[in-house]
């Protein structure tokens, strides 16, 4: 009479508890694992929204068509209007430094200037005390914002005879006008004076620290929370408490 055995025979690729001692004992060869699909997981459709065409770049914006916003006349308005604020961002002229102008090329760099773009002028003083804020500020500024024209101007050079007392002067231009002079530290607070706050000192009479394609609120909240960093920054550097050299608020009168 035949003798007949039965044998287990596992799935291809799996080992038996036996198999598994013999392979770390290294009696047997490691077997192959069996291939496997990989788990199904249907794409996340992705959702067309400001901030999805804020991400695009002007050609992927010029690419869509316009049927494929048909359902959302919103949202192809901002499509368009996103377009259009890509490409006067590009017409702008690009600045991104602090330029030293001479007395007789300020009305050519200055005031001519500013029927192009805005313009801020510091005329300063070297080595006058109450200057040092705003000539340590403006070229932070001037990197941020390069859609304005920021320059310097030693004062006695655009204004002979013009008093120390009354420096720093920084002159806002827009349109071939002065719009603004800011006359000492008095407009800024004091002389505990930031980049940030700066910014939005001079936002108050135009859009002179606007990145490109922000609006004013965006710059604002911008600013503010560049401001509160720093800030933070400051305090953690002298271990959570005030500057010990500033006996007084930062923007006191």
């Amino acid at each position: 009479m035949a003798d007949y055995h039965t044998y287990y025979k596992g799935p291809e690729g799996e080992t038996t508890q036996w198999e598994d001692i013999q392979i770390r004992l290294g009696n047997l060869a490691p077997k192959e694992k069996a291939w496997k699909p990989e788990k199904y997981a249907p794409e996340e459709e992705l959702s067309k929204n400001k901030e999805w065409i804020d991400a695009k770049t002007q050609d992927e914006l010029e690419e869509g068509l316009d049927e494929e916003f048909q359902d959302d006349r919103a949202l192809n308005e901002y499509r368009l209007q996103r377009i259009q604020q890509i490409k006067a961002a590009a017409a702008k002229p690009k600045f991104g430094t602090v330029e030293l102008i001479r007395g007789s090329e300020f009305v050519q760099k200055v005031t001519q200037a500013s029927e192009k773009y805005l313009v801020a002028c510091l005329l300063y003083r070297e080595g006058h005390i109450p200057c040092r804020p705003l000539l340590q500020c403006l070229p932070e500024l001037a990197s941020k914002y390069p859609s304005t024209k920021f320059v310097q101007c030693f004062a006695q050079d655009a204004i002979p005879n013009y008093p120390d007392a009354g420096l720093p002067l920084l002159l806002l231009y827009k349109d071939g006008q002065c719009v603004k002079n800011l006359q000492g530290l008095k407009p800024y607070g004091g002389d505990k004076l930031t980049p940030e706050h700066l910014a939005l000192v001079l936002n108050t009479f135009g859009p002179y620290c606007i990145r490109d394609g922000e609006d004013e609120d965006q710059a604002t909240n911008d600013q503010i929370r560049s401001l509160a960093t720093r800030l933070a920054d400051k305090r953690a550097e002298y271990g959570g408490t005030k500057d010990p050299e500033d006996e007084s608020s930062d923007f006191d009168d």
